[in-house]
């Protein structure tokens, strides 16, 4: 199957990726080659794609567009292993499977549909979150190591600003998705479930 072989690339990517980071032994040609091989295997997988019809089609289609760009992420990841390139890899991935679950929430309705894109932007959020922290504090970690003792309290700060900025972020997107939760309601039902949503995160 066509899903099931780009899905084996991107794993053998990734497989390749942490062996490349700490060894960076790939070559120029052996990146060139593994490039073809991924948009070669998005192509196999879009074409088939098309006997699907409606949102099953379109949820074919944002799985091979999210499965290539992850993987291409991944190998440049693997070219040139940097912290930012494994971010950027991290990110991909956020945004590829928020893709497909946003395109799943098509074949919903009215407030679950909401719910459903919610949720799927929530879980975007963290992962973003998370690579964004991890981030940071590698780039913090990089520079205690090297500076003064100044520099690795300094250092220090960042990576607790670095969490408390992730968890904040998870926080406003779990309040998102309770929120629209509470539109399925109406009445003081819904006045009820909006002001336990707010009571729970923090919100005024």
């Amino acid at each position: 199957m066509n899903k099931l072989t780009i899905t084996a690339i991107a794993a053998a990517i990734s497989l390749a990726f942490s062996a490349a980071a700490m060894a960076n032994t790939m070559s120029k040609a052996e990146f060139k080659a593994d490039k073809k091989k991924i948009e070669t295997e998005y192509k196999s997988a879009k074409t088939g794609c098309e006997p699907k019809i409606a949102n099953a089609k379109d949820i074919c289609i944002a799985e091979a567009k999210g499965k290539e760009h992850v993987a291409l992420a991944e190998l440049e990841a693997a070219y040139h292993p940097t912290r930012k390139t494994r971010y950027d890899a991290r990110i991909a991935k956020a945004e590829a499977d928020y893709a497909v679950a946003k395109e799943k929430c098509d074949d919903q309705a009215g407030n679950a549909k909401d719910v459903c894109v919610k949720e799927a932007e929530a879980a975007r959020t963290a992962a973003k979150a998370d690579a964004k922290a991890q981030l940071k504090t590698s780039d913090a970690n990089k520079t205690s190591h090297e500076k003064s003792a100044k520099a690795r309290r300094e250092a220090n700060k960042d990576i607790s600003d670095a969490r408390k900025d992730a968890a904040v972020d998870k926080r406003d997107a779990e309040y998102a998705v309770a929120k629209e939760k509470c539109d399925a309601l109406a009445g003081n039902a819904r006045d009820v479930c909006v002001n336990d949503a707010k009571a729970r995160f923090g919100k005024s």
